[in-house]
């Protein structure tokens, strides 16, 4: 179990739980359509996170989380019913490619992929699943998204920065490009571990930045994760 300011997440029956780079991107990732009501989706909830992230950040967004797992899925909606957003929140148990709903129709799109291909297999399903892309490679993931996301609409993704550049010159062929990028490391003496970009089929503004997790110590949370994160986390 994971406690947030404002929600917890019950994670024992799901394959993924919660973790840092995941709150970041539900931290970071534009949720703020300044719309009346805009329509957020997340692709591959999991333990619902993103979503109740979302739902936290922007008070009138209504939000559609897709799943394939059956368990996660199960997961997801407890937490969202047990959530003060849960009026806001509908978890759908189905793979994206079969995710019926108006074409065009989603202002926001977050997605927190798998990204194995040939790595080593868990004895765990689930865990094959929710790391590995078989059930959802890139080209079913962008597919998915040009089918379901407003021409005027931002998608945002997290992953390590190879998988990141190869998703990157697919989503070309899709009339997807880049905005926004922040690159994440765990403090100023390593390497970048995971890239968190916003795509979109037009012109937005936007720029490159760089966050540490931690201070070179290994153990202090900088002052950019703390004010990123510090409406989520209790520590904070």
């Amino acid at each position: 179990m994971f406690r947030f300011k404002q929600f917890t997440v019950r994670q024992e029956r799901a394959a993924m739980k919660v973790c840092t780079d995941a709150c970041l991107l539900g931290a970071y990732a534009d949720v703020a359509n300044q719309q009346a009501a805009p329509r957020l989706l997340d692709i591959g909830t999991g333990t619902g996170l993103l979503a109740l992230m979302a739902a936290q950040r922007n008070p009138t967004a209504r939000i559609d989380a897709v799943e394939i797992d059956t368990d996660a899925a199960r997961q997801a909606t407890e937490n969202a019913e047990a959530s003060p957003f849960s009026d806001r929140i509908t978890i759908w148990h189905t793979p994206v490619q079969q995710f019926n709903t108006a074409p065009a129709s989603y202002d926001r799109i977050l997605t927190n992929p798998p990204f194995y291909t040939n790595h080593l297999r868990s004895p765990d399903a689930a865990v094959n699943r929710a790391l590995h892309t078989d059930d959802l490679p890139f080209g079913d993931l962008l597919t998915a998204v040009d089918r379901l996301l407003h021409r005027q609409g931002q998608w945002w993704v997290l992953l390590p920065p190879y998988e990141m550049d190869q998703l990157t010159q697919q989503a070309v062929r899709f009339g997807l490009t880049p905005f926004q990028r922040l690159q994440v490391q765990h403090h100023a003496n390593k390497p970048f571990f995971r890239h968190i970009t916003g795509f979109s089929f037009t012109s937005q503004p936007g720029t490159d930045s760089t966050l540490a997790i931690y201070e070179t110590d290994g153990r202090t949370y900088t002052a950019t994760f703390r004010s990123l994160l510090q409406d989520f986390y209790l520590i904070f």
